[in-house]
């Protein structure tokens, strides 16, 4: 488990304090918790977008130019 140390707004803070208290209490925890969740919405939605965009460059393809190579050990030369 990690430790992440944040800085936002007060207003920031406070409402998602709030938020937090009414979905799973003040109990220990609940604020980590909440912010995991916050923390995986927010990556799965910007992942989503970009996986798409990356699935739709494959499909299309890639110019290269005219790059031109008598064998393969050429290309894997060192």
């Amino acid at each position: 488990m990690g430790t992440i140390t944040l800085n936002v707004e007060d207003t920031v803070e406070e409402k998602f304090r709030k938020v937090t208290a009414l979905r799973f209490g003040k109990k220990k925890g609940s604020l980590g918790k909440a912010a995991s969740i916050a923390f995986i919405q927010w990556s799965d939605r910007h992942t989503k977008g970009s996986e798409s965009r990356m699935l739709e460059l494959l499909e299309k393809g890639f110019k290269m130019g005219k790059l031109r190579f008598k064998s393969r050990d050429e290309l894997h030369e060192r």
